[in-house]
């Protein structure tokens, strides 16, 4: 029986009610079921506990958290995906996760303490310690991760992307974040596959390639360039136009240093200061492959062959066909072997290593195999990149995405991409290889050129958007049926369709 009090007014009271004492008596069995219970739901567990007003007021936060968690993904994927290319949404992100979480480790902490018996034993004691470590741990964790890789990603954006102050010469100017293809039907994006080293004197690009999209249902067509295309032009009018010789990338001298991949280097070497840009190169090179084609290119993103490696690494590597022996390494005009071979196979696996031999070796091989290589590759990097694949491996893609990627795509425009990507993801992916079938490097027929472009590109936008792109489901006991390959001599048709990127990269082992 509680022992009576007396005030100072002579009246007899109850002693004040510790918290020990407000404690309802309980196991300590069913304490640690129902501290497991406010960690799943936080509030519960106080409730149990007679800490009525503070379970209800965490029961409802946390209640109202869920909530609006759950309707933002249920209802808000396409904000979700703007957001995690916004440097400041990422920012508060990046704070606000791990916030919550060390709000919840202490919901968890306090639920304990609040439904521990007061008698426990000492291994009583050490096992609800462990079981509470390992609630915050499960808790604690995702979030922390969470916010990390918010900054992690934000980095990224800041580092990689243009920011406001950037400068270039071929940019689209006057574009509104909220609406940036308004009246655009395309977006043309140049593709590099730049080739610089420790053992090279600035970047050659290895791969020319141009994606032009359908702003509307997605629809692609890849253009690719041989790098050693000749005699290429400059838009009429253009400085660049009036800076060589009838507006033609070409002259007198070492006849490499006139193809179209040693535009990036030599324009800003030979005419500094010619393009007010914070990439010349990149912005003579935009020039020159858009006027070959008959394309107004908007941007460009350059890969840095020498982290291609580490880029397919950190996807956990790639997987292609691989119709003929590719070699690694060896140098045809030196007479030096290759160390190995890639051997045919479909759906070969390949790491960072392989993956770069596979896109990039020559050994006994022309430029065109390589070009097709290359596409293949890229189009196996798209494929693999899912979200599984991207939230697993995050970090190790995004550290290399800083040092090899190269871009003027403002970082304002990133959700608009995001947006644009996805339709990509399920519209329909045709392509064109200007091999030495189609014209002659040395002295290319650009109406020919422009002309099939012009057809690829009307095609496109004709054509329905898929729900998925078309990947072959190759059987190693059955090949596809070899297409007929035109002869040197044959007459181009400058209304030939685009090939299908799946098509193109289907398993048919040379014979």
């Amino acid at each position: 029986m509680s022992e009576l009090v007396k005030d100072d007014h002579g009246t007899s009271s109850k002693p004040p009610v510790t918290d020990r004492r407000r404690r309802r008596p309980m196991s300590f069995t069913s304490a640690l079921l129902l501290t497991v219970a406010g960690a799943l739901v936080p509030g519960l567990g106080l409730l149990a506990a007679g800490r009525r007003r503070l379970g209800a007021a965490v029961l409802a936060v946390a209640v109202a958290v869920l909530a609006v968690t759950a309707w933002i993904g249920l209802t808000q994927r396409r904000s979700i995906l703007h957001w995690l290319v916004q440097p400041d949404t990422l920012r508060l992100i990046g704070i606000v996760l791990p916030v919550i979480g060390l709000a919840w480790m202490v919901v968890i902490v306090l639920t304990y303490r609040s439904l521990r018996p007061l008698n426990v034993s000492p291994l009583q004691r050490i096992g609800g310690s462990a079981l509470v470590t390992l609630l915050v741990l499960v808790v604690l964790t995702p979030l922390a991760v969470g916010g990390r890789y918010a900054q992690v990603q934000r980095g990224v954006v800041q580092d990689v992307f243009a920011g406001s102050h950037s400068r270039s010469a071929t940019r689209p100017k006057n574009v509104t974040a909220a609406d940036p293809w308004a009246g655009q039907d395309r977006v043309n994006v140049l593709l590099l596959g730049g080739d610089g080293g420790k053992d090279r004197s600035g970047i050659r690009p290895d791969s020319i390639q141009v994606a032009s999209i359908d702003t509307r249902t997605g629809n692609t067509v890849l253009f690719s360039l041989p790098r050693n295309l000749e005699k290429v032009p400059f838009p009429p009018g253009s400085s660049l136009a009036k800076a060589y010789k009838g507006g033609v990338y070409a002259g007198p001298g070492d006849q490499l240093e006139w193809m179209i991949n040693s535009i990036y280097r030599n324009v800003p070497a030979q005419h500094p200061g010619l393009l007010v840009s914070d990439n010349p190169g990149a912005d003579a090179t935009k020039l020159a492959v858009g006027q070959a084609l008959g394309l107004k290119l908007d941007y460009y993103v350059l890969i840095n062959l020498q982290g291609f490696e580490q880029l397919v690494n950190a996807l956990g590597g790639i997987t292609v066909n691989i119709n003929e022996r590719v070699a690694i390494g060896g140098a045809t005009d030196e007479g030096i072997k290759p160390s190995g071979y890639l051997h045919p196979g479909p759906n070969q696996h390949l790491d960072g290593y392989h993956a770069l031999w596979f896109a990039r070796g020559r050994y006994g091989a022309d430029d065109y195999q390589r070009m097709l290589r290359q596409r293949c590759a890229m189009k196996a990097i798209i494929d693999q990149a899912n979200p599984g694949t991207v939230l697993t491996r995050y970090e190790a893609i995004a550290k290399t995405s800083k040092h090899i990627v190269l871009t003027d795509i403002p970082s304002s425009l990133l959700p608009a991409f995001v947006d644009l990507s996805m339709k990509v993801k399920g519209g329909d992916v045709k392509s064109i290889a200007f091999t030495n079938k189609i014209i002659k490097p040395w002295n290319p027929n650009y109406k020919l050129i422009r002309k099939r472009v012009s057809t690829a590109v009307a095609a496109s936008e004709k054509a329905p958007p898929t729900k998925k792109p078309a990947i072959p489901k190759d059987n190693p006991n059955k090949t596809a049926k070899p297409k007929p390959t035109p002869t040197g001599n044959a007459t181009p048709n400058p209304n030939a369709p685009a090939d299908s990127l799946a098509d193109a990269c289907a398993y048919r082992p040379v014979q």
